[in-house]
Formats: structure tokens, sequence, C-alpha cells
């Protein structure tokens, strides 16, 4: 029988670093390249994720597809990452504010303190799952470093019970968030050089994997033309100089002919780039890039057939 209070072995993210000893005793640029290592070797980790990354883009497409939310759930450092990839999407691929959805333990309007103890407010998750409104038609995203935040976990298992589809993100091999995920993806980062401290290694793995997630799926549905961000939400100056540039090299025309496509089809790049190669009008644009499912390289090989 196991006492219960025995001592456990602490999870990874927790374990003392091997090359963290006296390290405070170091140089400045030796403390500096011992903190870089780390960020390096937590990078690496990421390639070991890949098939449970594809498998998690995968259902992430497919709830976008059916009209579902992806809702993005964390706390602390491993919230607020998520919180920022989520915020990025609507810009970068022009999804719209009602597909994104962001569950972060104590959020609120002050950005300067972040509070350790709302990590632990299970009850609160389950408030906020319910405001939330999450369904089966839903994909949610859970990252923890540890993969027992009480909150996250807490969103993670009443997703489940919605009956939504769930990817946990966590870096502690058989932690009980990756046992509840539908879609578990492990980011074994290597301990800390600052023990515990996961907004370094582990973030910056959370950080990779997230990016990729979102872009993978951007790319499936077909937000990505030759290495160009066509359904962009062209709402400042910068924005629109990039989907001017666009659509005069995908669209090979004039600046003045990228400019009057866009403000016909109110500087929604697809559309015109096809107006640029020779669609009729916006209206017919549009239909051709809706008939092949937002893929500009088939509705301008479609253009072509007309």
């Amino acid at each position: 029988m196991t006492d219960p209070g025995e001592h456990k072995p602490p999870q990874r993210t927790e374990r003392l670093h091997p090359k963290a000893s006296g390290l405070q005793s170091e140089s400045d640029l030796d403390i500096l390249a011992a903190l870089h290592d780390g960020h390096l070797d937590a990078a690496r980790i990421v390639a070991e994720a890949f098939p449970a990354m594809a498998r998690a883009a995968d259902a992430m497409v497919e709830a976008l597809r059916a009209g579902g939310r992806l809702v993005f759930s964390g706390a602390g450092s491993a919230g607020l990452l998520a919180q920022t990839d989520a915020l990025e999407l609507g810009g970068t691929f022009g999804l719209p504010d009602r597909a994104i959805v962001i569950l972060m333990a104590g959020r609120s309007d002050d950005r300067t303190v972040l509070a350790g103890s709302v990590e632990d407010d299970a009850e609160q998750a389950a408030r906020d799952t319910a405001t939330a409104g999450i369904t089966a038609g839903d994909c949610v995203l859970c990252v923890s470093a540890s993969g027992t935040t009480p909150y996250t976990l807490a969103v993670a298992k009443r997703a489940v019970d919605a009956g939504a589809t769930v990817i946990g993100i966590a870096s502690n091999e058989g932690a009980p968030l990756l046992a509840v995920a539908h879609l578990p993806i492990l980011l074994a980062t290597p301990p800390e050089i600052v023990a515990g401290s996961t907004r370094l290694g582990a973030g910056t793995a959370q950080k990779i994997a997230l990016n990729m997630l979102s872009t993978l799926v951007g790319i499936r549905l077909g937000h990505v033309h030759d290495g160009h961000m066509v359904n962009l939400r062209a709402d400042n100056a910068k924005l629109r100089r990039r989907a001017i540039g666009m659509v005069m090299t995908v669209g090979k025309c004039s600046e003045r002919t990228a400019s009057e496509a866009l403000a016909a089809t109110g500087w929604q790049v697809k559309p015109a780039v096809l107006l640029a190669l020779g669609a009729r009008d916006a209206g017919e644009a549009r239909r051709l890039v809706d008939s092949v499912g937002g893929r500009l390289d088939a509705a301008i090989a479609a253009l072509g057939g007309t």
C-alpha cells in the first residue's frame, strides 16, 4: 500500500535542469546562452508532435467548415499564449469573430496583474464553459504546461461532456489533460533553466505549436495561396497596401487595376484577384471562390475554364 505522504518525483515541468546549478554565479553572457539553449531544445521537441498536430488541425478545420467554433482555453502564461494566437486569426485568415472563443482563467481588462489563484478555480471554468455555450460542433483547445491546471482541466471535461472535440496540449507525459482530450498533443519539453518557470521553454514550444496549428488550419481552409494570406482582413493602411500587392502579384496586374478590383469586392483579396484575371464582376468572382471551397488556385483554374 502506498504511503499517502510518500514523496513523488517531480513532474518534468518542475524538475531542476542539469545545467542550472550555480547559474546565478555565471556571467550575463553565459546565463543568456543557457536560456537560449533551453528555448532551442524546447523548439526541437515540437517536431515529435507533428502527427498529433496534423490530426488536431484536421479536427479544427472540420469544425470551422461545419459552422462550429474554435475555443481556446488556458491559465497563466499558457492561457496568454492561447489567447494571443486566437486573437490573430481574424486578421490573418479572415475568420469571423463568432468562430473564435477565448476562455482564460481570471480574464480581465487589467493586464498588469496575472493572479495565480484563478488557475485553481474549477467552478469558474464551469461557469465560463456554460456561458460560452459549447456544443458538439465546437473544437476546444486546452493548453497547460503541467497538464494538471484545475481551470483548464475543468474546461476540457465540460467540453467533453458537451460533445465537443477536445485538443489537449501539455508537457508532462501521462498528464490528466492529455488523458481527457480526444486529441492529445504531448510537447515533452526539457526541465526549465529556472525550475517550474514554464513561460520559458514550455511556453516557446506552446507558441510554436499553436502558431503551426492555426497556420495549417488557415492553409487547409484555402486562406493561404503561394505564401500570401489571401483572406486577410484589410482594416488598416498597412494591410490594404499588402492586399494591393497580393492582387498585383497573383492577378498579374497594375496597382491601379488591383486597387479598383479590391474596391469593387470590399477589399476581399480572392475575388479581387479573379476580377483582375477577367471575371465579369464581383458577384461572379465570389461565386467562383465559394464553389471551390475558398481555394484561390482552384478558383483561378475554374475561371480559365469558363
